[in-house]
């Protein structure tokens, strides 16, 4: 419970009473403007206490990982006293062989699609209907 009253949570404490308080005050304004005539007051009516209920959320998840890592140390005394070292790796070799032309038989459509790519790249502003190969509906 010392971890709740720490000056950093008397904080949040506030904070959180504060926002919640004025977001459901918020939220009570607009009914009594949307019970006045002003239609688009009703999605806001609803939407400020949301706003509150999320205020309200994160804060309990803020006192209860305060109370958590209260409760950790003790936790850890009564652990086994056996330490257990992390695992380092070694990264993974791999052999790399060289990829050089002749390795399989000759693929036309691999080499006239690598035409394509160099003729792209010689001439950047080009657009693909302009490749000079061009044939029926691929290049």
């Amino acid at each position: 419970m010392r971890r709740l009253v720490t000056p950093g949570m008397l904080a949040r404490h506030v904070l959180a009473v504060a926002l919640i308080g004025g977001f459901l005050g918020l939220g009570w304004w607009q009914v009594s403007r949307a019970s006045a005539g002003n239609t688009l007051s009703w999605a806001y009516a609803i939407e400020w206490p949301v706003f509150a209920a999320f205020v309200a959320v994160i804060w309990f998840r803020e006192i209860r990982d305060a109370l958590r890592a209260e409760r950790a140390p003790a936790r850890a005394e009564r652990a086994d006293p056996v330490q257990i070292k992390p695992v380092t790796r070694s990264p993974v070799r791999v052999a790399r062989r060289p990829v050089t032309a002749g390795n399989g038989p000759p693929d036309a459509e691999l080499d006239a699609y690598n035409d394509y790519l160099a003729w792209l790249n010689a001439n950047p502003g080009a657009r693909a209907s302009d490749y000079p190969a061009r044939r029926g509906g691929r290049g």
